[in-house]
């Protein structure tokens, strides 16, 4: 069958483009159909084989919308069975794998230095629920003056465009600094992190590992540093480069609208995560991509 675009499933019968039309427009040019159909096709149900829902050129852009605004399981029992799918088999990760080598394709290499850093991302915390208690692999963490409950998504990202390489979660209550090894891709030269990984050159697994750290010093000792001090310049310059850490989140948080995770558990939201990483990357990249 022919491809289908975002704009044939919902949008073709309106003479203006609207915001979300054009936003569906970039994302439809932006990732490689056929590349993750084909990842996907062979866990998919053939004829014959069981009933099949939906062509997977539908389920697919129907998941894919639902990513975009955050929206709950449709009523409808084909979309849910497609989610169950790729959380089955782990598809999240190969969806972004698959995109990430579309982007190296495109020159666009991701093997530069390493920026780390962490968010949280909020879960309920009412036991109001047919559980009738929180979720068990979520926990709380203080931060400052305030009190978090939910997961971390921890990320590895290249200091030139700032695209995700690799991604790691947890529990909110986890350190930073235990997730290093995982969002490292193991070719970088230097490490940029934020005071939360003070200390990470101590710890056994990178003893033997070749890279200058450049991690900032904790918020009350720069405040003591002259502003004219040659200290507090290159605490400037860390911080200019950290800064390209902060545009993944800002996408997944929200132009994706994952502020609040989706589903109990971390298995679930990590498929659902390493897709919006996936989704983040190609519009960091976009402006990069050849037509």
């Amino acid at each position: 069958m022919d491809q289908i675009s975002f704009a044939e499933l919902e949008y073709n019968h309106k003479k203006k483009k609207t915001r979300r039309e054009k936003f569906l427009e970039q994302m439809d040019k932006l990732i490689p159909w056929k590349r993750l159909e084909n990842r996907i096709r062979r866990h998919y149900p053939k004829p014959g084989n069981g009933r099949q829902p939906y062509p997977l050129e539908v389920m697919l852009r129907i998941h894919c919308m639902q990513l975009f605004y955050n929206l709950s399981d449709p009523a409808m029992e084909d979309a849910l069975y497609f989610r169950h799918l790729l959380e089955k088999h782990h598809l999240g990760e190969k969806i972004f794998d698959e995109i990430n080598a579309v982007l190296k394709k495109q020159g666009l290499s991701m093997k530069e230095d390493t920026i780390v850093d962490a968010t949280i991302i909020a879960a309920p915390s009412s036991t109001k629920n047919e559980q009738g208690e929180r979720d068990p692999e979520m926990h709380q963490v203080q931060k400052g003056s305030e009190w978090h409950f939910g997961m971390k998504l921890h990320i590895g990202v290249d200091d030139t465009l700032g695209l995700i390489h690799d991604i790691a979660t947890t529990p909110a209550n986890a350190h930073d600094i235990t997730q290093t090894e995982n969002l490292l891709h193991g070719d970088e030269k230097r490490v940029w992190g934020d005071a939360g990984y003070l200390g990470v050159h101590k710890r056994s697994e990178f003893s033997d590992r070749k890279v200058q750290w450049h991690i900032a010093l904790r918020p009350g000792k720069r405040r003591q540093l002259p502003s004219d001090s040659l200290e507090n310049q290159i605490e400037r310059m860390k911080a200019s480069v950290r800064a390209k850490v902060e545009h993944p989140f800002l996408i997944i948080k929200r132009t994706f609208g994952y502020s609040k995770v989706r589903y109990r558990g971390l298995a679930k939201n990590t498929n659902r995560l390493y897709v919006l990483a996936a989704f983040a990357n190609l519009l960091l990249a976009r402006k990069f991509m050849k037509s």
